[in-house]
């Protein structure tokens, strides 16, 4: 049996113009576990939890967020999304944000895990509207290492989207050592993350300087230093991309330059989630 679910998130201003309110329509096993402000009224802390607890060959979830104007809304999840093995249709997520003007969604969900044997696409797109800014983070884990289960079939292939900006897409197979191994690709590494902070209204020079800065002084006093790069090819757009062994000090790290971004770009502290301290 697969699942077919749709989960669509809808964020805006309350008539006194000070509260997040969030509303969720969900058709399937996918949905919101509960509103949170541990920020206060203007950001709305919202937690996605999956009951079946994997996603397997041809199983179907497409999230849909608008985020009105002024509004600012941090999405996460419970748990790891995992990747099933599968002999057949590939399993095939995808999330779709839609940024008014003003806005700022966070978009922060817990790594994805492929299984050996998995056959996945793995989708974000965001797009942002005069004013709007998008944080947001994509991790993968290859494999189990702690149970001893390689990724040794399978593949996985994720697509990270701005139309008219930015197009990241990757296809990692168990079989491609060339990627796997190589230190022009993966080098030996089987968790990977890529953070990034979109603004519709390019950064100034100094403002884009100082956010990679901060990011690179944190990554060069982590372990990771030697397998993480702070860049920004185009003047809208601000990347963290890193390596690592597996994903606990990877999401360590990419927490630490969110958080540095976050304070430094919109004054705001870091206010992490409680189900990432679980």
């Amino acid at each position: 049996m697969t699942w077919h679910g749709h989960l669509a998130l809808d964020y805006r201003l309350d008539s006194t113009g000070a509260r997040t309110v969030g509303h969720d329509r969900h058709d399937g096993p996918l949905r919101v576990l509960k509103a949170l402000y541990p920020e206060g009224d203007r950001i709305c802390h919202h937690v996605l939890v999956h009951p079946p607890g994997g996603i397997a060959g041809g199983d179907r979830l497409d999230i849909t967020v608008d985020v009105g104007a002024g509004a600012h809304a941090l999405i996460t999840s419970a748990g790891a999304a995992r990747f099933y093995r599968s002999s057949g249709a590939p399993a095939a997520p995808s999330a779709r944000l839609r940024v008014h003007g003003g806005a700022r969604p966070e978009w922060l969900p817990l790594e994805s895990i492929a299984f050996p044997g998995c056959r996945a696409g793995n989708h974000v797109q965001f797009e942002l509207a005069p004013g709007a800014q998008c944080l947001g983070w994509d991790l993968l884990a290859l494999g189990l290492p702690a149970a001893d289960r390689a990724f040794d079939s399978g593949w996985i292939e994720q697509r990270l989207h701005w139309p008219g900006v930015w197009l990241e897409r990757g296809r990692i197979a168990a079989d491609d050592t060339r990627l796997l191994d190589s230190p022009l690709g993966l080098a030996g590494q089987r968790a990977l993350g890529t953070l990034w902070f979109a603004s519709h209204t390019p950064w100034t020079a100094a403002e884009r300087e100082a956010l990679l800065d901060a990011a690179r002084a944190l990554a060069s006093r982590h372990a990771l230093a030697a397998l993480s790069g702070a860049t920004a090819f185009d003047a809208r757009l601000l990347l963290l991309r890193v390596l690592a062994p597996h994903v606990e000090p990877l999401f360590d790290l990419l927490r630490e330059v969110r958080a540095a971004w976050r304070r430094q770009a919109w004054q705001l502290d870091a206010a992490p989630p409680r189900v990432w301290r679980t």
